[in-house]
């Protein structure tokens, strides 16, 4: 189990119940999901028709009802089912319809050396094992070689962003334009290509803000709501592989503050998100910073991670992290973040037992696998109050630390220069901190 560095990080596969989860940026039918178009509408009505007419059939048998009454009833009902599938598909397509212009693809490129071919005579007895022999000496062959003739621009990845002012201003994930020495172009809906400019990286989170110039560009409104539901309508808007833009999946929403641990599809780092939601809508490589959208065509989180090994398991930011970051470089022109210093583990039964602990509930501050995951981040908050390795946080601000309140989730809510109040477990006593927040770099 990885250790987290007291707020949510990011990077993007899911390792989570020894499932990977991905990044999703580019380098059957269930009842659950809808496709859009008239095929599937058919489909649909056909299967919710037959599966009526099936039970209406047998139902004179049960009740002693007359058949044909039974036949009425149901062809009567027909029109119902039909309007409300109608409904809901064109629902979803005026959503889509609406979304589409804020929803731009994201190129990356980068100045690479260019390579071209050359062929170059090499001796044929050289190849052979007779350098010396005259004979073979005597013929050559053409050996292809290759060598770097200047530096071109190549793309690299690709991802998703979506407008959120009229004047330009775009979010996606940080993990898509990580990259400084790139640059970044965004395709636009209507085909209009136009270079972009990081303007800021969440320190924490997997948030990034770009600025093309402009205006009058169609932002998505993030919902001022965080009250979500198992089984809402999700639908899913981006650059499918890093191919297909605008892409767009439906589904539901499937989990609630789900906790994984995300990295890129070839390894290396890998962070913390929690408090993250789950949806059954594809989400493909190429679709990070897109848009989760609700039936409103609201804003309702961004899509950022898929499960390897599971089918239909993808994984979205919560809005009210997209209204922190906007609202943060609103205020500052940065994306401000307060930070304690520390790296954790939650306490489970299985932790508990493995280090012999006395608590069942709280963190366990601990380094993490690679030797520069340090447990406690020299000259942090923590560093300062006295917070060491193998401590035990049990509490923040009078609230016990359990899987539903998490010490990152009350750090989130504070600002740089707050304090927050830890009853702590050092080397066997309870001690209570106060300990003062400071910004994260």
């Amino acid at each position: 189990m990885l250790s987290v560095l007291d707020a949510p990080h990011w990077h993007f596969i899911l390792l989570s119940a020894n499932h990977l989860t991905h990044r999703c940026m580019k380098n059957v039918l269930s009842k659950a999901t809808f496709t859009i178009g008239i095929g599937s509408l058919i489909a649909s009505i056909f299967i919710v028709s037959t599966g009526d007419a099936a039970w209406t059939f047998w139902k004179p048998w049960d009740s002693g009802a007359d058949a044909s009454s039974s036949s009425a009833s149901s062809a009567a009902a027909a029109p119902i089912v039909r309007n409300q599938v109608m409904n809901q598909e064109e629902a979803i397509v005026q959503v889509v319809q609406e979304a589409n212009p804020a929803v731009v693809s994201v190129i990356i490129t980068k100045e690479l050396p260019k390579m071209e071919q050359y062929f170059k005579s090499v001796p044929f007895g050289n190849d052979f094992g007779f350098p010396n022999d005259p004979f073979f000496r005597q013929f050559n062959i053409q050996v292809p070689q290759y060598r770097q003739n200047g530096t071109e621009k190549q793309e690299v990845g690709g991802g998703t962003a979506f407008f959120v002012t009229a004047d330009g201003l775009l979010m996606t994930n940080k993990h898509v334009v990580e990259d400084e020495t790139a640059d970044y172009t965004v395709l636009l809906n209507d085909g209009r290509k136009l270079g972009a400019k990081v303007v800021a990286r969440d320190p924490v989170n997997d948030i990034a803000l770009l600025q093309v110039t402009g205006s009058d560009f169609a932002p998505l409104s993030i919902t001022q709501s965080d009250e979500l539901h198992l089984g809402q309508t999700a639908i899913a808007i981006g650059n499918a592989l890093g191919e297909f833009s605008n892409t767009v999946s439906v589904g539901v929403v499937s989990g609630l503050k789900r906790s994984i641990t995300a990295g890129g599809m070839l390894g290396g780092s890998t962070e913390r998100l929690d408090q993250i939601i789950q949806t059954d809508a594809a989400i493909n490589q190429g679709n990070s910073g897109g848009p989760l959208l609700d039936s409103r065509g609201e804003v309702i989180g961004m899509n950022t991670a898929v499960a390897s090994g599971g089918q239909n398991v993808g994984f979205a930011l919560p809005a009210y992290e997209l209204r922190r970051v906007l609202e943060s470089y609103r205020k500052n022109g940065r994306i401000v973040t307060p930070y304690l210093g520390v790296r954790y583990m939650p306490i489970t039964p299985e932790l508990k037992q493995k280090n012999s602990l006395s608590y069942d509930y709280g963190v366990l501050v601990i380094h993490g696998e690679n030797a520069d995951d340090l447990a406690i981040v020299p000259g942090s908050p923590a560093d300062k109050a006295g917070i060491e390795e193998n401590d035990i946080i049990l509490e923040a601000d009078g609230q016990k630390l359990t899987s539903a309140v998490s010490l990152s989730n009350l750090i989130r809510v504070k600002a740089p220069g707050d304090t927050i109040t830890l009853k702590i477990v050092h080397k066997g006593t309870e001690k209570t901190l106060t300990v003062t927040l400071e910004e994260r770099k």
